[in-house]
């Protein structure tokens, strides 16, 4: 990945949770948990996080696969990172947690049931590379799962558009002093492949039997997944 793109996540570290709620009033835990339901997991399973950031989506599969079941969380950025393991601590589940890339994975093939990555693809220099790493790293019949921003059309979609263009940036200037890191991120948002547009990157990676979209607020995040051949 991109070395702005680790320099701006690492920038934003210290105050990414506090800014994520006030920007998304809590939604995007509740986005989150819908990927964990979405992806089936179940207790005793392995999971693997990719761009896990302060860890939120691996706590929260780490509830779902309960104490049998093992969690490793992944990020490019250690700064990101580094606010993980407390938060684990402090949750009482077991996570591990270590830096990778998500388009070189160190781990070998069929290691694990889930991978997932949340609000994170769009920032992956290959996202269609990425998937097919996730892919490898699943066993047969494994299943990815990606939570990502969409589009939302109609007067919500206006509404949102111009909520990403103007209060986006100041919210995150007042709470990370770094606006440009909060206009960054809507604009990909807006420019990434939603919906239909995305499962044919999935499709195209020629690494799942199946895949499926279901919006979340109109259409304002997408769960996205893709099952692996049995």
């Amino acid at each position: 990945m991109s070395v702005q793109v680790q320099q701006m996540f690492a920038s934003i570290a210290p105050r990414y949770d506090v800014t994520n709620d006030a920007l998304s009033l809590g939604l995007h835990r509740r986005w989150r948990h819908a990927a964990v339901r979405v992806s089936g997991a179940v207790a005793g399973e392995r999971v693997l996080d990719c761009a896990t950031g302060t860890g939120d989506l691996a706590l929260a599969f780490k509830r779902a696969v309960g104490p049998t079941g093992t969690v490793v969380g992944t990020d490019f950025c250690a700064e990101m990172l580094a606010h993980a393991p407390a938060k684990a601590e402090k949750a009482g589940l077991p996570v591990h947690f270590e830096v990778a890339d998500a388009m070189a994975l160190p781990y070998e093939a069929a290691r694990f049931d889930v991978a997932s990555i949340a609000f994170g693809i769009r920032n992956v220099d290959d996202p269609a590379k990425a998937l097919t790493e996730f892919a490898r790293v699943l066993r047969p019949g494994g299943r990815v799962v990606v939570l990502e921003f969409g589009q939302p059309t109609g007067l919500f979609g206006a509404v949102f558009r111009a909520y990403s263009r103007f209060v986006m940036p100041a919210i995150g200037q007042l709470f990370t002093r770094n606006r440009a890191a909060y206009e960054y991120l809507p604009r990909t948002a807006a420019q990434f492949p939603a919906g239909e547009a995305f499962l044919d990157l999935m499709r195209r990676t020629g690494r799942f039997a199946r895949v499926e979209a279901r919006p979340l607020m109109f259409g304002t995040a997408w769960v996205y997944l893709g099952v692996t051949a049995a």
